[in-house]
């Protein structure tokens, strides 16, 4: 018995290892799937970053940046999804266009050390001279919101159509008008075994 029990356990454990290969994230040609993917991720970011540029939504007659908070990216898919995927790069491609800065100090991205490091005021342990002045923080201009939906339609050869939808709005929070929107749509076709989420 204890002979067949590591026989068993050493089968399992050298099915585990081969199979494994470490993938190129930047090169990924590996098959489709139906639920969204590090691939789709980028598609949307990279062609909502190529739409905001293009336009001229961004462009301040001065020459200077937009401070811009990152809002809520609704997450309206059958996937527990960190829209951060989609937010991440296209607050490093904002950052870098030398458009926009972002704010951590409001907004879904915030960095909790703004408001810690304030509370160093009321401490006698911090040289006073060194902690953040009040009236500091810069207030954004611009707001970026969105959200991420799938719809599933059940195809007559008994397969399934996945579509998913990214929107993105960027707000002039002046004056609460849309100053820039797009949507990235994408749609996969499969097996009506595969699972979306």
């Amino acid at each position: 018995m204890k002979y067949a029990m590591l026989i068993l356990v050493g089968a399992v454990l050298a099915s585990c290892g081969p199979d494994t290969k470490n993938i190129d994230m930047n090169d990924d040609r590996a098959d489709a799937v139906m639920a969204l993917d590090h691939r789709d991720f980028t598609k949307a970011a990279d062609t909502m970053i190529k739409s905001m540029l293009n336009s001229n939504a961004l462009n301040k007659k001065d020459g200077s940046r937009f401070v811009v908070a990152l809002s809520t990216i609704k997450n309206d898919t059958m996937q527990r999804i960190d829209t951060s995927q989609l937010t991440a790069k296209i607050r490093r491609d904002l950052l870098n266009s030398g458009k926009c800065i972002m704010t951590t100090a409001v907004g879904t991205q915030q960095d909790a050390m703004n408001i810690e490091a304030r509370k160093l005021r009321e401490s006698a342990e911090f040289n006073q001279e060194t902690v953040q002045e009040q009236g500091q923080l810069v207030a954004p201009e611009l707001s970026l919101a969105g959200k991420i939906f799938q719809r599933n339609i059940k195809l007559d050869n008994g397969d399934q159509q996945v579509e998913y939808y990214f929107t993105l709005m960027m707000t002039d929070l002046k004056t609460g008008l849309a100053i820039w929107e797009d949507e990235v749509t994408m749609g996969k076709r499969g097996s009506g075994k595969s699972a979306t989420w």
